[in-house]
């Protein structure tokens, strides 16, 4: 018998089928693949989220996520009080480095992007508000994904690195937002091409996004770092 998440089998299926076009378009033998669903029970629920706008077909008639969700996103990435905190600290961070800034909070066993700001540059990172990427890779998914006091956020290091990790030709710093507790709330990134943010990245952003991790606790009222 399959296992039910939440209890609303229809539920737990469309949300398979959604999580599937993640990875981009799927056509309908691609989507009972990796959905692992039937093709009866694919096609019908494809429709249905057609129908309501959060599925969609391009032009060679195969499935991806519908327009709607990217309204969806940013009303929920609205609705968290810390990117609203994070506003002016990601626009000083891209000012400062001239790369695109990103805030990360995890969610199970992702992360999710609640507040961007992309480079001036024509050649830049595009990582839009409501994308829901992986915890095992990246600077950001290792601040999120890694325990307190581990190496890579310790005091003495409070950042991490990373090179083409996600993505061929990306390099990124993160690092973490901590709550009153000392608990990691977010994750404050800043990204780029190699080409202009070189294979060690660390050395040319880590102060400032440091700074923005403190502004933007700051900014959301943790005790710790009141003045």
């Amino acid at each position: 018998m399959e296992h039910s998440v939440s209890g609303v089998g229809v539920v737990d299926k469309a949300v398979r089928a959604l999580t599937a076009l993640e990875a981009g378009p799927l056509s309908l033998a691609e989507l009972v693949a990796s959905a692992g669903l039937s093709r009866a029970t694919a096609y019908r629920l494809a429709v249905a989220l057609e129908a309501h706008g959060l599925v969609r077909r391009d032009d060679e008639g195969r499935f991806v996520l519908g327009l709607r969700l990217v309204g969806l996103g940013r009303a929920a990435a609205d609705a968290v009080p810390l990117a609203a905190a994070a506003e002016a600290a990601l626009s000083d961070l891209r000012d400062a480095t001239g790369e695109s800034v990103q805030l990360y909070v995890r969610d199970g066993h992702r992360r999710v992007c609640i507040a961007a700001l992309e480079s001036p540059h024509g050649l830049r990172t595009i990582v839009p508000r409501g994308a829901s990427l992986p915890l095992d890779v990246g600077s950001a998914g290792r601040i999120l994904s890694a325990p307190m006091g581990t190496e890579s956020v310790q005091i003495l290091r409070p950042w991490v690195e990373s090179v083409e990790e996600r993505e061929a030709g990306v390099a990124s710093v993160s690092a973490p937002v901590r709550g009153a507790a000392g608990e990691v709330l977010a994750a404050v990134s800043v990204s780029g091409p190699v080409e202009r943010t070189t294979r060690r990245p660390g050395r040319r952003y880590a102060d400032a996004v440091v700074a923005a991790a403190a502004q933007i606790e700051r900014a959301f009222g943790s005790p710790q770092n009141a003045v």
